[in-house]
């Protein structure tokens, strides 16, 4: 046998293993964001109630009534007591579903979980949606222009990563006591990959990637699942609330896809958009050229001239007020 002949055969079996591996991804993809819109998991066989935090604005707060709305009862947990009342009464009106309400802030650490456990004992806690998170910046930014970084720094530790194993330790006996539940950790694309210039954001969602795979690992056997959701762009606080579109989806729609994938995976990008658009970055943006100095001080220079450009229209609105 010629070279030119093991060369062919090597090529046509690398051939095969790469269209089946796309094979898989299609099939797996149409099942998990088309064909779940019409077998859903019932949510309601986790339990009676649904803790999630953050759940005053965007995603959380659509997590909260998606489940209201699937049938379940919701402990809404979040900084602001006003906020928090108006999401319970919108649930309790618009679903007919039970809500209770705990006021804490994730960024002072340890000290408010024993607050926590108080107010959830007693609940039969089928759902926890890992959801609090925050940014230290609006913009990118290099790690030593992080404002007031001593006391930031540790605010995003405590609220991103801290809260998680935290928040499923509370929870997680009385799932395996009954034989069920379900965890839902929020993560982000750009935990997904290194991304400079949001490197301690980028560095605790990778952490919730790993303690969520892991913690699937663990416990599936005894009946709990563990879901990872990392998404793109959502219309949420987070990210200025931009319109909404094809690439950016808005939270409730966002939720309502994501929440259908249960079941189907235990790490998802949460819609069919940010699905294809994860392929669509691996082959345009790979890890090299993400990670050049070339990429960085382009990305460096839109977001100062969108500094820019915000401070213009600010200085122009307070003009015509004038």
């Amino acid at each position: 046998m010629s070279l030119s002949d093991v060369l062919t055969i090597v090529g046509g079996f690398t051939s095969v293993f790469y269209l089946l591996k796309l094979s898989w991804r299609c099939c797996s993809g149409f099942r998990q964001f088309v064909l779940s819109e019409f077998w859903r998991v019932d949510v309601r066989t986790f339990g009676q109630w649904a803790v999630v935090t953050g759940a005053t604005s965007g995603i959380g707060k659509a997590y909260a009534s998606e489940l209201a709305a699937r049938g379940l009862d919701v402990v809404l947990v979040s900084r602001s007591e006003d906020k928090l009342q108006m999401v319970a009464r919108e649930i309790e009106q618009q679903y007919g579903r039970k809500t209770r309400t705990i006021q804490v802030d994730y960024n002072n650490g340890r000290s408010i979980y024993p607050v926590i456990a108080k107010e959830l004992q007693g609940l039969e806690i089928g759902i926890l949606v890992n959801n609090v998170g925050m940014l230290y910046s609006d913009h990118f930014a290099y790690f030593l222009e992080i404002p007031d970084s001593e006391q930031r720094i540790t605010q995003v530790i405590n609220c991103n990563m801290l809260s998680v194993p935290q928040m499923t330790r509370l929870v997680l006996p009385g799932m395996i006591e009954r034989g069920r539940g379900l965890i839902i950790n929020m993560s982000s694309e750009v935990g997904v990959r290194p991304q400079p210039l949001l490197s301690l954001y980028c560095a605790t969602k990778i952490f919730v990637i790993y303690f969520s795979q892991c913690l699937h690992a663990e416990y599936k056997s005894k009946g709990i699942t563990v879901q990872c959701v990392a998404p793109f762009m959502v219309s949420t606080n987070m990210t200025n609330n931009r319109t909404a579109n094809c690439f950016v989806r808005s939270s409730s729609g966002f939720v309502r896809e994501a929440l259908n994938t249960v079941g189907l995976s235990s790490f998802t990008s949460g819609s069919l958009s940010h699905a294809l658009q994860n392929i669509a970055l691996t082959i345009l943006l790979p890890d090299w050229f993400r990670m050049s100095t070339f990429f960085i001080r382009k990305l460096r220079n839109k977001a100062e001239a969108d500094k820019y450009y915000k401070r213009v229209w600010k200085e122009t609105l307070v003009e015509k007020e004038d």
